[in-house]
């Protein structure tokens, strides 16, 4: 179909194009409260990051014995543009970033290849594999939370905040990875006294693996009879400091050498490195970040209406507060930019109206700008993207587009009325003769636009781009 035959279908059956009008507008307000709200566009930029922990061990061992294995193996994938490691006392952070033309999911594949590979070279003691994540620019924490008590103790506030807290937030729609900063869990230590293990002859390697054979869990074995079998089940758990003082390390002169014979055996934490203090309580912090295109400001909502309930189920002196809310920058730059486009389009058509002294004009302009606008959520929706700044700038500039191509469009058409044509004619021709100018324009300034996409910025500058 003709540029001439689509002008003329659309003068020829009005009610055909005042449908398809309305539904193209009825698209943008069903997709605008479905649009994810975000302070950037979403971007997969290629950049992962790896973290392993092994408590207790100094910054030279992590480095040592478990990020130098690391970065051996994923030394091998291709398309890294940069490998950085920082070590610390008890855990090690490492942060890959590849080419932008690296697939961020195929990257991740390989990662998780390599630290398999890995993991035959790392410590035995390790609780857990080292674990990934993908960095994106937009993705920091949606929401920070604080719990402290002023009865409780720092191992029973964190207790609450991970059995409790963090496992009810977690089933919230939106939440991704919630982390706890400050965190005390429960363990026992076993200071030792150095004078002591020297006069003993006891070194600290005999009470480790002496503690660790008594706190072993392995089955014990069955009893096979005639006619039956009796499986065999031994309480033999350690739980309390007084039953670890009681393992035996060693025998001298005769006589038993117990733990509490070398140590001071007490019930602890297993990190007294890290500490949290939300509005100078001490306390432990929950990190909350969302879920890959969820919707912050929602997620935000729905974390808020759960922490009443999630109150009441915890004990009357432990308060759980909001520290850092996210969406409150989010909501007022979005807010002012929202704001600049209501004040620009009142400007614009306020403008028309007083020069052109035309409201069957300014009517038009009015229509073309709503339903451009409006349409134009319900190719975002389609394409995938969010409401964001750059994609409120990107409507606010495409304001002064429209008006502009609809004024001349106007102008064109009340000029073919000045020389006696009829209505019908005047409106074929006249956007017959500048119509493709229009167009050749707008895909001008699309192309400016576009262009960025094939550079450093096309990450964040597509959305913007369409939009």
């Amino acid at each position: 179909m003709t540029k001439s035959s689509v002008y003329s279908w659309c003068l020829n059956h009005p009610i055909g194009t005042i449908l398809l009008t309305l539904a193209v507008a009825m698209l943008g307000v069903i997709a605008y409260p479905r649009l994810s709200i975000a302070p950037l566009p979403e971007a997969d930029f290629p950049t992962i990051q790896i973290t392993a922990n092994l408590p207790g061990a100094s910054a030279q061992t992590m480095a040592s014995s478990v990020a130098t294995p690391l970065e051996v193996e994923l030394s091998s994938i291709s398309g890294i543009s940069e490998m950085t490691s920082s070590s610390s006392l008890g855990a090690v952070v490492l942060t890959l970033q590849f080419n932008l033309e690296k697939n961020i999911d195929t990257a991740a594949q390989e990662v998780q290849a390599s630290i398999n590979n890995a993991s035959a070279r790392l410590p035995d003691d390790m609780p857990s594999l080292p674990v990934w994540r993908k960095v994106n620019p937009a993705d920091g924490p949606v929401l920070i939370l604080s719990a402290h008590s002023t009865n409780m103790s720092l191992i029973e506030v964190s207790d609450l905040a991970e059995t409790v807290l963090s496992r009810q937030l977690s089933q919230v729609e939106g939440v991704g990875q919630i982390s706890i900063v400050g965190q005390r869990r429960p363990a026992i230590r076993i200071q030792a006294r150095p004078e002591v293990l020297a006069a003993a002859s006891v070194s600290l390697s005999d009470i480790r693996e002496a503690v660790q054979r008594a706190s072993v869990n392995l089955p014990k074995g069955a009893l096979f009879g005639a006619n039956r079998v009796s499986t065999l089940e031994v309480n033999d758990q350690l739980f309390e400091p007084e039953e670890y003082g009681d393992v035996i390390v060693a025998y001298r002169n005769g006589s038993a050498v117990h733990v509490r014979d070398l140590a001071t055996v007490t019930l602890g934490s297993q990190e007294d490195y890290t500490e949290a203090w939300p509005n100078g309580l001490p306390g432990v912090a929950l990190v909350i970040r969302r879920q890959p295109q969820a919707n912050i400001v929602a997620t935000v909502d729905r974390i808020q209406n759960a922490l009443p309930k999630l109150q009441a189920a915890l004990p009357a002196d432990m308060v759980v507060e909001v520290l850092n809310d996210r969406t409150r920058t989010i909501r007022s730059s979005l807010h002012e930019v929202q704001l600049t486009l209501a004040v620009a389009i009142v400007l614009v058509l306020g403008v028309m109206a007083l020069f052109l002294r035309q409201w069957s004009a300014t009517l038009i302009v009015t229509t073309v700008l709503g339903v451009s606008l409006v349409s134009t959520f319900g190719v975002m929706y389609l394409a995938g993207f969010t409401l964001n700044n750059l994609t409120l700038v990107a409507i606010v500039i495409s304001v002064g587009f429209i008006v502009d191509d609809a004024i001349v469009v106007i102008e064109n058409i009340h000029r073919h009325l000045e020389l006696g044509e009829d209505k019908r004619t005047a409106a074929l021709k006249g956007i017959q003769e500048i119509g493709f100018t229009v167009c050749q324009t707008a895909l001008k300034s699309f192309q400016v636009t576009a262009s960025k996409s094939f550079q450093l910025l096309k990450l964040f500058s597509r959305p913007f781009s369409v939009v």
